[in-house]
């Protein structure tokens, strides 16, 4: 691999770095993500989510019975009469958190995974149906890769359990606020300086680790693609260029990159904690003082006062914790555009058209009419400049020329991977523009210089074209591509 092509590549990574920002800014609305949601879903989702207003509810009761257990120990007669009935309310708190939060996570997890399988099945889907410049232009094999992998992970954060979490957090927050100020509201005005540094704390913390986490992912997944890439290219270019030690120096610096932001985030996340419990403790001490003179001086009992103080504290906590659900959203409205945007681009050439001629017999005259192309990844340069062809059915031809000078170009457009931009390709005197796609593709056979095998069968491979064919139909096949006497040397060949 000579230095042009490490330096290309090392280009491509920081040109991919700087897409993924882009497209990072880009989100699909939080509801269009439900797009593919069945009415099953639709039903998990409900009951996840009353179920998470009911688990929400929990801690903002709990306070409540917990400042009743305070106050029952002031009573003076029949203390243990009323601590067994507080504790009984306890209890059925308890067993109706455990039901809520069951139901919550159960249903926000199965219903996101079922989103997910289908979100990857329609975006495998999408992207094989995309014509041939797609992957010259807009996609590598890697990135394609990657985000079946990554980002439909994210996705199904997204459409899972963070949102349940979401909604249950918001609706503790609103319980526990409602709560302080029926309690008592001079001491829940004063608990609301506690809430903005809480809140920034989190928000601060989450912010930093969605955006070295991005930056992470993205050094992984270029370093993935130069793996992708290195490995495609063994022979050709690696070990004959001696590019073996370039490749691994490429793919050891963006992985440096990714350890760096790994060690950044860790000291975000620690950095942060410590100043949200720092937070959190002056807020004690703050909503501790102020309350013993609300109960020498305004007649609050003890109960009331640890009531208060643990709701709105509770309360700015919960909201404080839902910023991570609501960065694991957010990621998750940015991968769902990348995918989306794919699912819902339609290809210039649509291998799923089922319109067009299919002839009754072909003959299999070819010939190119005054064509002009150009690839899209190169649009500067011109492949074919009027070129006119005539290939008779059963004739022999041998195309000769130096490397880039249309020899391949030639196959692609009869095979139609590509349109060209002027002139005609014609099988048989017909426009094959006006002919089905799949038949015309299904009637040509194609021996390439460098073939690639899927990892099972002879048999299989020789068939991923026509699956109906005969076994003397396989063996003309290997026959017409030399390869017999090659097959028959294996040792497990099936006669």
């Amino acid at each position: 691999m000579d230095d042009e092509a490490m330096r290309g590549r090392g280009e491509d990574a920081e040109k991919g770095e700087r897409e993924r920002k882009t497209e990072g800014a880009r989100k699909v609305p939080f509801f269009s993500m439900f797009r593919y949601a069945s009415r099953a879903d639709m039903a998990l989702m409900a009951v996840g989510t009353v179920a998470a207003m009911v688990n929400g509810m929990g801690d903002p009761l709990m306070t409540v019975v917990f400042a009743a257990v305070i106050d029952c120990f002031g009573a003076g007669d029949n203390v243990l009469q009323r601590v067994s009935k507080v504790v009984m309310y306890y209890i059925y708190l308890g067993i109706g958190t455990a039901l809520a939060s069951f139901l919550q996570v159960s249903c926000w997890t199965m219903t996101g995974e079922r989103q997910s399988i289908r979100i990857r099945s329609l975006y495998l889907e999408a992207v094989l149906k995309q014509d041939v410049s797609f992957f010259d232009v807009e996609m590598t094999t890697g990135e394609a890769i990657s985000r079946m992998s990554a980002d439909t992970v994210l996705v199904q954060d997204a459409l899972g359990e963070k949102v349940g979490k979401y909604a249950q957090l918001l609706t503790t927050f609103v319980g526990c606020f409602i709560i302080g100020f029926v309690r008592g509201w001079m001491l829940a005005l004063v608990m609301l300086a506690c809430i903005p540094p809480n809140i920034l704390s989190f928000a601060i913390m989450s912010r930093l680790r969605s955006q070295i986490s991005a930056r992470r992912q993205a050094s992984y997944a270029d370093a993935g693609n130069v793996v992708e890439q290195t490995i495609g290219a063994i022979r050709t270019q690696v070990i004959s260029f001696n590019g073996e030690k370039k490749a691994i120096a490429l793919y050891n610096t963006l992985t440096k990159r990714a350890y760096k932001a790994t060690v950044l985030e860790g000291i975000a996340t620690g950095l942060g904690t410590g100043g949200i419990f720092s937070v959190f403790f002056c807020g004690y001490s703050l909503a501790f003082w102020y309350g013993a003179k609300l109960i020498i001086n305004e007649g609050y009992t003890g109960g009331q006062v640890v009531n208060i103080v643990l709701a709105m504290l509770t309360g700015s906590m919960a909201i404080g914790t839902a910023s991570p659900s609501i960065s694991a959203i957010a990621e998750g409205q940015s991968a769902a555009y990348r995918l989306f945007e794919i699912m819902n681009k339609e290809p210039k050439i649509d291998i799923t058209d089922t319109s067009g001629i299919v002839l009754d017999d072909i003959r299999g005259d070819v010939e190119l009419n005054n064509v002009f192309f150009r690839y899209p990844a190169r649009p500067e340069q011109l492949i074919l400049n009027g070129l006119s062809l005539h290939v008779p059915s059963g004739t022999t031809m041998a195309i000769v020329g130096e490397s880039g000078s249309g020899k391949s170009t030639i196959i692609s457009l009869v095979e139609r991977f590509y349109d060209p931009q002027a002139g005609n390709v014609l099988i048989d005197g017909i426009n094959i523009k006006s002919m089905k796609l799949q038949w015309i593709r299904g009637m040509i056979s194609l021996v390439s210089q460098e073939p690639l095998l899927f990892m099972t069968s002879i048999k299989d491979n020789i068939t991923y074209g026509k699956e109906d064919a005969t076994l003397e139909e396989i063996k003309r096949a290997a026959e017409l591509a030399n390869a017999t006497n090659f097959i028959e040397k294996l040792p497990n060949v099936l006669t």
